[in-house]
């Protein structure tokens, strides 16, 4: 047995061997696994698909083959890892829903955008690359390229791909590293192809200018951008941000027709969240949901609506909220860049290195076939010197056991050249053979100094470099996608609507009884005379308004209360008292109800002859026990408020003793709450212990109005004429009544307008 010594071991502690150890694994996922290289904006999987699938002849125009035989090859000899990953990376790469400009082009099932996993086994599926692939493999033979070699030796591969576009915006990318991600968006191909060019005309481009050619992405979805265009500038400018999609959507007569969801939404999950939300009845203006997508429309929801429902823009609003129909997508510019590191770029940034991975690229190519050009004409000057000596050329050649060597020494010739006139066929002796190496010389001569030229001069190689990326526009190019609409987000912001909102919008009537009972029906032709009530109640007071407001309750104590009116019991019984869900003090009676919309103006007062003006608003009340509205003096009860249909209107105040004041309203405060201002001065009580004066009963006039007061036994009448006499200023004694009506006992007042 062989034993190590203790100076032969490598002694570390643990925790440098762990940090190495991590540091080792994690630069290999962001460097072979995770990030895209902004040279051919490719991940090193997506890299040795593309040229193995080169290497098989998967051209185009070639034959496809099966997706294993690809998936074989890639594993085998260059990508050492999981046969599933290296399939679905595969799959990625041809699905037109996932990549905005598809480098395979498969056949058979490669999935669908309601399930983009749904593609077949690689057994059955058969593919080969797209034309838009030619934009990486076109020059990788022309000695543009590092070839390194793969992970066992035995062969080569290419470290990058020549890309003519930079691929890292057009197709874009996503991952995840150990401590970093990067998740790139798709761009259209002419409008990048625009800003290169314009980066090379203007090297100090800055990035606003930059931005008018590239103005956001373009995903294979036709669905809308609706993040303003400041922000994507901003987000061109820090490498990071996130942008908004929204579906695009028409109304088709009662119907609303989605026709393009955000990127790598599936129009079967916004079906079944939009179903979830019907099945809660949480969207009753939908009447029927159906999904008619086919091949001619790939996105057709058709969303049936109930007629005179919820405003269209309203029901987009909250879908956009509360669905798919609206995604937020990050993006984080993080790029492999030509130094080998990691790092977040900004627009400026990634189109200047690549320009330069692009140039050096040219650069290479041209040197390349500049030796080539140097070789063929060497070759040709010695077939030439052949030639010119052909007789003794094949005298050397009958009479020599080595003619190479003796070629050399004869003539002058190089290795490459007295190889080449070794190499000659017997048809190629003839006359016409040495004219027309004299032409192909010349040619290549004249592409020789070309050639220089252009390695020479900065400038020529830029206006090749704007050439072929021009060519390649026109060729591979094709109309944005994605439209930029930032002024849809603020036509129709995205906001989920309540439960009330969302309700269907129905005419109700509310009824109150005198005992505190409520219910409501729908319509408003309702007479609440002819409704059952229970034994010793009676009717009170009905309120006429719509199935999405509130009811507004008023107390004897000043205390106002509110329920939404869709949530009342239904009048086909006898409904429910309030007391079940309000909290009224006690000995407190209900006095009326109202609906209507807040800016609708009430008249509130108590019977001790104060009052003021409020709006129904200030009256809705989120709380069990309602809230304090008037403010009562001490043995004060409230009267039962007043709409105020018009704020120049006249006050007609009774008291229990017979005395009668008009004033106007126009004297009366607006106040949200409080006890008001003195209406109407009333007398004190007398020493043998009877009652106060107080208000019985007051009701609003036009000034053409008649009144009409009921006496007990007897009715007065009192015309325009009649109660203008009681017309005075607020806060003054008022009027006695006639002697037949100076106790009112109730007070019935009808209104009749002279013609």
């Amino acid at each position: 047995m062989n034993l190590m010594l203790d100076n032969e071991l490598e002694r570390q502690t643990l925790a440098d061997f762990s940090e190495k150890a991590y540091l080792s694994y994690s630069m290999y996922v962001i460097l072979d696994r995770a990030l895209p290289h902004i040279g051919d904006g490719l991940k090193p999987v997506q890299r040795r698909i593309i040229y193995a699938m080169s290497e098989l002849g998967l051209s185009a125009g070639a034959k496809p083959k099966k997706a294993a035989r690809t998936v074989g090859d890639v594993l085998g000899k260059y990508h050492p890892h999981g046969d599933s990953a290296c399939y679905e990376a595969m799959v990625l790469m041809a699905q037109p829903f996932a990549f905005r400009y598809p480098l395979i082009d498969g056949q058979g099932n490669w999935g669908s955008p309601d399930d983009p996993k749904s593609f077949a086994a690689m057994r059955y599926t058969e593919a080969r690359l797209s034309r838009f692939s030619e934009l990486l493999l076109e020059e990788i033979a022309h000695g543009t390229v590092d070839w390194v070699a793969n992970f066992d030796g035995t062969m080569e591969e290419p470290a990058l791909l020549p890309a003519r576009l930079p691929q890292i915006l057009l197709n874009g990318a996503t991952g995840i590293a150990v401590g970093m991600a990067t998740d790139i968006p798709p761009h259209n191909l002419r409008e990048v192809a625009d800003a290169c060019i314009f980066l090379l005309d203007h090297p100090d481009a800055t990035l606003e200018e930059l931005g008018a050619r590239l103005p956001g992405p373009d995903y294979p979805t036709t669905a809308e951008i609706i993040t303003p265009l400041d922000e994507l500038q901003r987000i061109y400018r820090t490498g990071s941000g996130s942008v908004r999609m929204r579906a695009r959507w028409s109304r088709e007569d009662n119907n609303l027709v989605i026709t393009a969801l955000p990127y790598q939404v599936a129009p079967a999950k916004i079906a079944e969240q939009i179903a979830a939300q019907m099945a809660a009845k949480k969207l009753p203006m939908i009447e029927d949901l159906r999904d008619e997508s086919d091949h001619e429309d790939p996105i057709r929801i058709v969303l049936a609506l109930r007629p005179n429902r919820v405003d269209v823009r309203e029901l987009m609003s909250h879908l956009f909220a509360t669905t798919d129909l609206e995604r937020s997508y990050r993006v984080n510019l993080n790029i492999i860049g030509l130094d080998g590191r990691p790092r977040v770029k900004n627009l400026r940034e990634i189109l200047s290195e690549w320009l330069e991975f692009r140039s050096a690229t040219v650069r290479r190519r041209l040197t390349h076939r500049l030796e080539r050009v140097a070789r063929r004409l060497e070759i040709l000057d010695g077939l030439l010197i052949a030639y010119r000596n052909l007789d003794q050329v094949l005298a050397i050649i009958r009479a020599e056991d080595h003619p190479k060597a003796r070629l050399k020494d004869r003539f002058q010739l190089s290795d490459l050249q007295a190889e080449a006139i070794l190499d000659l066929k017997l048809r190629q002796l003839a006359r016409l053979e040495e004219m027309r190496i004299r032409t192909e010389q010349a040619e290549l001569d004249t592409e020789r100094t070309d050639l220089q030229g252009i390695l020479a001069d900065e400038r020529r190689v830029r206006a090749l470099i704007q050439q072929e990326i021009r060519a390649a526009s026109e060729r591979y190019g094709d109309p944005r996608r994605t439209p930029l609409s930032a002024a849809s987000a603020a036509a129709i912001p995205s906001k989920a609507l309540d439960e009330t909102t969302l309700a269907p919008v129905e005419l109700m009537t509310v009824v109150l009884s005198a005992r505190g009972w409520v219910r409501a029906a729908k319509g408003h032709d309702l007479d609440p005379g002819t409704l059952n009530y229970k034994s010793g109640d009676q009717f009170l007071m009905a309120a006429r308004g719509r199935s999405n407001q509130n009811a507004v309750f008023f107390d004897s104590t000043g205390r106002s209360y509110s329920l939404p009116i869709n949530t009342l019991p239904s009048a086909r019984g006898q409904g429910e008292p309030l007391s079940n869900r309000l909290s009224p003090p006690d000995g407190a009676d209900f006095l009326t109800v109202f609906t209507g919309t807040p800016e609708e103006l009430l008249l509130l007062g108590s019977d001790a002859g104060y009052g003021f003006i409020a709006t129904l608003d200030d009256l809705v009340s989120r709380n069990r026990t309602g809230k304090s509205v008037l403010t009562l003096s001490p043995g004060a009860r409230a009267l039962p408020p007043l709409l105020l249909p018009s704020p120049n209107l006249m006050l007609a105040l009774i008291t229990n003793i017979g005395n009668l004041l008009v004033v106007r309203t126009t004297e009366l405060p607006r106040m949200p709450r409080g006890k008001g201002i003195k209406l109407i001065t009333l007398a004190e009580g007398k020493t043998d212990n009877s009652p106060p004066e107080r208000v019985t009963n007051w009701i609003l006039l036009n000034s053409d109005d008649n009144l009409e007061l009921n006496c007990g036994a007897r009715t007065l009448a009192l015309t325009v004429k009649d109660w203008s006499n009681y017309l005075g200023v607020r806060a003054r004694r008022g009027l006695p009544l006639p002697r037949s009506c100076t106790r009112v006992e109730s007070l019935a007042i009808k209104k009749s307008t002279v013609n």
